[in-house]
């Protein structure tokens, strides 16, 4: 999932400024030079292991899947980069998998999901579609997306949302490029050259005049949320950083996420995240719960609950049933 601060770039003081800079597009001859498929062997086993964050509703007759058959997996690009473990798979469309026809970006040693794109189709059954039902209810302004990843939620926005603004940042130069390599980030730029500025940088510093209308927020490091996340003080910040009745979306992760740390755990660090939101948003934050079983995740609202009826006659037809699914987060 998407989004990738690491733990030694994230250790310093939440106030400290940084110039951050759009990042120019990469001549590809030199972004395939960077590949290196040694760096990470993948095993011959007979899954290709993925940590996949289903947003259906759970259905008792699927049974969760730990994987993809190895033989309809393609590996594009695996390589280390100085913040992720980076690789792009393409799953075949004969596969009898969800992800069948997709291309997957997984980060970190566990192999995280945090982009997803299909050939023929926008919606991606993931938590990237509850991402995308938030613009109808913000005010005028750029919308930021703090993890950007290689630009799935992002995509979504700007086809469903023909006046909406993407402020993206991410801190990792090689999944911009190879969003821009596999996930078509290229042709998207150019598309909406007016509409969509995507920025390398630590997303905690993201800033700009008048403040956000709101926030999507996707920060990950080392295969588990990023440590501020479960400080009250950045939620404090980030509130200062929004326009009147902005709102954020985040992916709190849970029992789906697996930190390369086996010590942590992802439904601790879930639960010790929705607690410092709710320390500066009490009453404002919501909860909806994701996947199937023992791979349920979450995403969190904050902000004042709209008109749910009015929020849903603003959205397509796919995504209607995300506004039912929200409920108050109760501390436990």
């Amino acid at each position: 999932m998407s989004t990738t601060l690491t733990l030694s770039t994230i250790q310093k003081r939440l106030s400290t400024p940084l110039q951050i800079q759009p990042l120019p597009s990469p001549p590809l001859r030199n972004l395939r030079r960077s590949f290196k498929p040694n760096l990470i062997k993948i095993s011959p086993l007979r899954y290709y292991p993925i940590k996949a964050q289903q947003t259906q509703k759970p259905d008792p007759e699927i049974k969760p899947q730990d994987g993809i058959p190895i033989e309809f997996v393609k590996t594009l690009a695996s390589f280390k980069s100085r913040y992720n473990y980076i690789r792009v798979i393409e799953v075949s469309r004969r596969s009898d998998h969800p992800f069948a026809g997709s291309r997957l970006l997984l980060l970190d040693g566990p192999g995280n999901i945090h982009s997803i794109s299909y050939l023929f189709k926008s919606l991606t059954s993931t938590y990237f579609d509850v991402f995308a039902i938030l613009p109808p209810i913000l005010p005028p302004g750029p919308l930021g997306i703090l993890g950007f990843g290689a630009g799935s939620a992002a995509r979504l926005i700007l086809e469903l949302y023909p006046h909406g603004v993407i402020h993206g940042f991410e801190i990792d130069p090689d999944v911009i490029s190879v969003g821009r390599e596999f996930f078509g980030l290229t042709k998207m730029e150019k598309k909406y050259d007016d509409r969509l500025f995507v920025y390398v940088g630590d997303a905690l510093n993201a800033s700009v005049e008048g403040g956000y209308s709101g926030f999507l927020i996707d920060l990950f490091g080392e295969g588990c949320l990023i440590p501020e996340l479960q400080d009250p003080g950045t939620w404090e910040m980030l509130k200062k950083r929004l326009r009147k009745g902005g709102k954020m979306m985040v992916n709190v992760g849970g029992s789906c996420v697996e930190p390369e740390d086996s010590r942590r755990d992802g439904r601790v660090i879930m639960e010790e995240t929705l607690k410092a939101m709710h320390k500066v948003f009490p009453g404002e934050v919501y909860v909806m719960s994701l996947g199937n079983g023992k791979d349920d995740s979450s995403i969190a609202f904050i902000g004042e609950m709209p008109n749910l009826e009015s929020w849903r006659k603003a959205l397509p037809k796919s995504l209607k049933l995300y506004v039912d699914m929200w409920r108050p987060y109760r501390e436990v």
